[in-house]
């Protein structure tokens, strides 16, 4: 379930700036789904029942292909063009590059990628659903932790 509220389909953001059945899948989920994982798929399965919209952003798409071999390029092809891709601009690289100040001056060190992939989450006005919820210590950022290999 995700830190910070429910599983509301449909529902609005507190600010009213974004619909909260948007749903960013870190690369963690993703990967899950593409290893045909039962709890990430089961969990996409209630997402999309829900009415909940499943996205993505360029970085996840990266963190993807990076790993892959030639012969394995399909099934990710397949996945990603049935989410959503959300756009990086400057507003998401301008408050990744914020929380990355703000953390660091307290001496955590946050990474570049987790940063742009939780700006992505933001602009849609959504939640970030991924296995990591310690990557993403953002106090305005709604997670649902899907575990890891489940």
């Amino acid at each position: 379930m995700p830190r910070g509220g429910s599983m509301t389909s449909g529902a609005q953001t507190p600010d009213g700036s974004g619909d909260m059945s948007a749903v960013l899948l870190d690369t963690t989920v993703l990967i899950d789904l593409l290893r045909g994982r039962s709890g990430a798929v089961g969990r996409l399965r209630f997402l999309r029942e829900a009415g909940d919209q499943p996205h993505a952003c360029a970085v996840n798409v990266e963190e993807i292909v990076r790993g892959l071999r030639e012969p394995e390029e399909a099934a990710p092809r397949t996945l990603f063009e049935g989410l959503r891709i959300v756009p990086l601009g400057s507003e998401e690289g301008w408050r990744a590059g914020a929380w990355r100040r703000r953390f660091a001056a307290s001496g955590v060190t946050l990474a570049q990628a987790d940063c742009l992939v939780a700006a992505a989450a933001l602009s849609i006005g959504g939640r970030l659903a991924t296995g990591n919820p310690k990557d993403f210590p953002m106090p305005e950022l709604r997670i649902e932790h899907w575990p890891v290999g489940e």
